[in-house]
């Protein structure tokens, strides 16, 4: 957004901010979401190339509409679930990784060593 916009939106009123400033999110709750939706994306994309959302849920033992939910980032996916799935399509433990390493993480939630 432009300065002057920003500017007009603030003078009548209206805050403007990040949604992790709206939402309230610490930089770990913001970090956990980036990282989910890249695992989402990366099995969407893994998936399509090789098998339908059926197919992958019988392989897994899960359920067609828990695969879409997987695909698509709902919440109530667990990171497990979206590994397992990650895996039964073919992809590597070091394909997470790098999925999860280029997620867009902000950077004041990476740790210092």
């Amino acid at each position: 957004m432009n300065q002057t916009k920003r500017e007009r939106l603030e003078a009548n009123g209206w805050k403007v901010g990040t949604v992790e400033e709206f939402l309230e999110l610490t930089p770990e709750e913001s970090a956990l979401i980036e990282i989910k939706l890249a695992l989402s994306r990366k099995l969407r994309g893994c998936r399509q190339a090789k098998m339908t959302q059926a197919e992958l849920a019988d392989k897994i033992h899960s359920s067609q509409p828990r695969i879409a939910k997987a695909e698509n980032g709902d919440r109530s996916v667990s990171i497990e679930l979206l590994v397992r799935a990650i895996l039964a399509t073919g992809a590597t433990p070091q394909d997470i990784g790098d999925t999860i390493s280029h997620a867009a993480v902000p950077a004041k939630s990476h740790a210092s060593v």
